[in-house]
């Protein structure tokens, strides 16, 4: 079972390519990667590295639900499922409106559409077959076969942990604080679990990662790379409801920053990754910040440290 994994992004396939395959040989369990605006395709850059890595699973957190149909990105897993078998997790979400309105898409009913995404894509993938007509989309499809892939979810608030506990594979967080995924993301996604009559999925706790011995420079190179969450409507809703008034100032405090990056020293992190497997999650998704002049050096220590941590939790 996979419980540490990480988030890979770039410019170039071959330089993703690269750290996943470099994160593979350190023993990171699984490379996760985001899909959005014009940037690369995750499962399309996954779909490359299944012939050049052996066992590290791929996730997608997330691809955009509105900007294309169920049946598309059920084509897309197919491929990824028969070149990489085992090794793929699906994960979903509508994103944000203003990245759904610079593209023209207007964002309604966020949990409806989600809900019949999940449905659509897991009875097609899971089954074989789907026959749905719901509020927001309809399909009738089969498939040669069914697909061996976890159909998972972004959440952020209750309702979206809810839905997950009872519709989805799991439920992916992000930036979410641990006290906010112990008190609110797990007895939400249990509510949702219970009305359903199923067992409580797992939750992925996505989180941003640095190792590094200097606080102050940690903090700077976060407010340099994630700068835009507490701008994001739904970003600000979630950390004001955690315990941070002051994300209404749409900036991250340092409260809110230590509260929220796993960082210090190897020990030290190794130990606030182990405190968000204690509460529950059942996998953390690292997002590393970069620090320093040496970015790939910086990068480097902090996949050293996955594996040690995924080879000591794996024991």
């Amino acid at each position: 079972m996979s419980r540490i994994g990480f988030a890979v992004g770039g410019n170039k396939v071959q330089d993703i390519q690269a750290t996943i395959q470099r994160a593979e040989e350190l023993g990171v369990d699984a490379a996760w990667m985001t899909t959005g605006g014009a940037r690369l395709d995750s499962l399309t850059v996954f779909a490359a590295a299944a012939g050049s890595t052996q066992k590290i699973k791929f996730g997608t957190s997330i691809v955009p639900t509105f900007p294309r149909h169920p049946l598309v990105v059920a084509q897309q897993v197919q491929v990824v499922a028969q070149l990489a078998p085992g090794r793929l997790r699906l994960g979903l979400g509508p994103s944000h409106r203003p990245t759904m309105r610079s593209m023209g898409i207007r964002m309604q009913s966020p949990l409806g559409h989600l809900r019949d995404y999940l449905r659509i894509v897991k009875a097609l993938l899971q089954e074989g077959k789907v026959d749905f007509d719901g509020d927001h989309y309809q399909a009738h499809e089969s498939i040669a076969e069914p697909v061996d892939v976890p159909v998972m979810a972004s959440a952020l608030q209750s309702g979206s942990f809810e839905l997950c506990g009872a519709e989805a594979d799991g439920a992916i967080s992000w930036v979410c604080p641990a006290a906010y995924l112990r008190d609110t993301a797990l007895p939400s996604m249990k509510k949702g679990a219970d009305a359903a009559g199923r067992p409580v999925p797992p939750l992925i706790a996505h989180a941003p990662v640095c190792v590094h011995d200097n606080a102050d420079e940690m903090r700077t190179a976060f407010r340099e790379q994630f700068a835009m969450y507490p701008r994001l409507p739904f970003y600000r809703r979630m950390l004001i409801s955690a315990g941070y008034p002051e994300a209404a100032d749409m900036t991250w405090s340092d409260a809110m920053i230590d509260g929220l990056v796993l960082h210090g020293n190897e020990e030290q992190t190794a130990q606030r990754i182990q405190q968000l497997l204690d509460i529950g999650a059942s996998e953390v998704l690292l997002s590393p910040v970069l620090v320093g002049s040496d970015r790939g050096a910086s990068l480097d220590r902090t996949l050293s440290l996955m594996g040690q941590v995924a080879k000591s939790v794996a024991a």
